[in-house]
C-alpha cells in the first residue's frame, strides 16, 4: 500500500510517496515558487539523479498536477498509475480544539479547517488549497488530515489555560495549542523503540530545534505540555522569532517607538531570535562561521539558545517528576552539537551527564546515543521523520 504525503507552503509544497509496506519513501520532492515566476520541481529517487522540472505553476492545483505526472513518469517515475496511490495524507497545521486525531478530509472537516484559518493565517489557507487540488484531481481517493496541534490535546487545563479573563478562552478559544505534534509523536514513540521500552512507561523530553523550536513533555506517550502557544511565535528563541518575551514590549514599540501593530509582528516573526540577537542569519552554519571569527553576538545568541532549552529540561523535569530520556531532532537539533552542549552541560545534578565525544559524531543514524554510560537519563539524536509519522496516521485511519 502506498500513501502520498503532502505538505502546502504558500508557494511552495513538499511530498512524499511511502511504501507502506516497507516503510520507505519511494520518491520526495519540492516544488517551489508557486504562482511567482521560475516555478521549479525537484524530485529525487535514491538511486537515481534528480528529476527536475521547470515549468510555470499558476496554483497549487497546477503544481500538484505536475507531481502526480512526475510520480508516473515512465522515465522518471516510481508508479505505473496514480491507481496505486491508496491515500493522500496532508499535513494542516492547526486544528483547534475539535481535532485530537487525524480525519478523512470531508465537508465539515474543511470548514471547520477554514474557521481555524483566523488561528493560523499563514498555514492553514495553502493546506486548504492543497487537499482541494488533491480532491479534484483524485476524487476517489480517500483525502486524510493529519493535524500539528492534534498531538498536544492531551495537555491538561492547567497546562493550555492562559491566566487572562476566562472569556477570552470561552468565546475566542484563546489557550495554548502546541505545535510540531507529529515530530514530537514520532521522535518519542522512537526513543521507546531504541529504548526497548514501552512509551507509556518513560517520560521524555522531545526538543524539535529548527527554524522554528518547540520542546515537549511527553509523559506515558501524551503531550502534557509544551513551550509554542496559541501561535507558533510563543516558546523558546527561534530562527527568526523571540519566542516568550513580557508582552508589554509589543505595547512600548507601539506607543514609544510608533511602530504599526503590523511591523511589531513582523519584527518579532521575521527579525528577532537567532538572527536579531547575532546579525548574522538563522542558518547556524552561518552562526559557526562567525564564532569561529570571535564574533561576540554571534556567540550571544547561541549561548541564549542553548540556556533557553536547559530551562525548559529543567522545568518539565519538575512536571513530570522526573526524565527517562531526552531527545534532539529537526536541523538544528541533529546538526548542531555545541547547541547540546550549552543545553545538557549543567544538568548532572538532576542525571544528565552528556558523552562530549559521541555529541560530536556526525553520524547521527537511526537514533545516536550521546549520554554517558553512567547517564541516569538517556540522551537520544534522532532525525525527525513528519512524513513518515502523517503516512502512519494515514493508513491506520483509511484501514479503519
Amino acid at each position: 500500500m502506498k500513501v502520498l504525503v503532502i505538505n502546502c507552503g504558500s508557494s511552495s509544497l513538499k511530498y512524499q510517496l511511502i511504501d507502506m509496506t516497507t516503510e520507505e519513501a519511494l520518491a520526495e520532492g519540492l516544488v517551489e515558487r508557486i504562482g511567482i515566476e521560475g516555478s521549479i520541481l525537484t524530485q529525487k529517487v535514491t538511486g537515481r539523479d534528480k528529476y527536475i522540472v521547470k515549468n510555470p505553476l499558476n496554483d497549487h492545483q497546477d503544481a500538484i498536477e505536475l507531481v502526480l505526472k512526475s510520480l508516473v513518469d515512465e522515465k522518471f517515475g516510481v508508479i505505473k498509475s496514480m491507481n496505486e496511490i491508496s491515500a493522500v495524507g496532508h499535513r494542516v497545521v492547526h486544528g483547534g480544539e475539535k481535532y485530537s486525531n487525524s480525519v478523512l478530509a470531508d465537508e465539515t472537516v474543511m470548514k471547520n479547517i477554514e474557521e481555524f484559518i483566523k488561528l493560523a493565517p499563514l498555514h492553514n489557507p495553502p493546506n486548504i488549497i492543497g487537499i482541494k487540488a488533491c480532491k479534484e484531481l483524485m476524487p476517489n481517493t480517500p483525502m486524510v488530515c493529519v493535524f500539528d496541534t492534534a498531538f498536544h490535546q492531551t495537555m491538561p487545563e492547567k497546562a493550555y489555560i492562559y491566566p487572562l479573563p476566562y472569556e477570552f478562552y470561552e468565546q475566542d478559544h484563546i489557550r495554548r495549542y502546541g505545535f510540531h505534534g507529529t515530530s514530537h509523536k514520532y521522535v518519542a514513540n522512537k526513543v521507546a523503540e531504541v529504548m526497548k521500552e514501552k512509551i507509556e512507561e518513560l517520560k521524555i523530553v522531545t526538543c524539535h530545534l529548527g527554524n522554528g523550536v518547540s520542546i515537549t513533555a511527553v509523559d506515558g506517550g501524551k503531550s502534557v505540555d509544551t513551550t509554542m502557544g496559541f501561535t507558533p511565535l510563543a516558546g523558546t528563541i527561534m530562527g527568526s522569532r523571540c519566542g516568550d518575551i513580557d508582552p508589554a514590549i509589543v505595547t512600548y514599540l507601539v506607543k514609544e517607538k510608533k511602530y504599526s501593530i503590523d511591523e511589531v509582528n513582523e519584527i518579532l516573526n521575521k527579525k528577532s531570535g537567532i538572527l536579531g540577537v547575532s546579525g548574522v542569519g538563522t542558518d547556524f552554519r552561518d552562526i559557526r562561521s562567525a564564532i569561529g571569527n570571535n564574533n561576540d553576538r554571534a556567540i550571544l545568541a547561541t549561548d541564549i539558545f542553548g540556556y533557553h532549552i536547559k530551562k525548559q529540561i529543567g522545568a518539565y523535569a519538575a512536571v513530570m517528576g522526573g526524565i527517562d530520556a531526552i531527545v534532539f531532532t529537526a536541523g538544528i537539533g541533529e546538526h548542531a552539537p555545541e547547541v547540546r552542549i550549552r543545553a545538557l552541560t549543567g544538568l548532572e545534578f538532576i542525571g544528565i551527564k552528556l558523552d562530549e565525544e559521541k555529541n560530536d559524531n556526525q553520524n547521527v543514524g537511526n537514533g545516536l546515543v550521546i549520554s554517558s554510560e553512567d547517564s541516569k537519563v538517556k540522551i537520544f539524536v534522532i532525525p525527525t521523520n513528519e512524513e513518515l509519522m502523517i503516512a502512519k496516521e494515514t493508513l491506520a485511519l483509511i484501514q479503519k
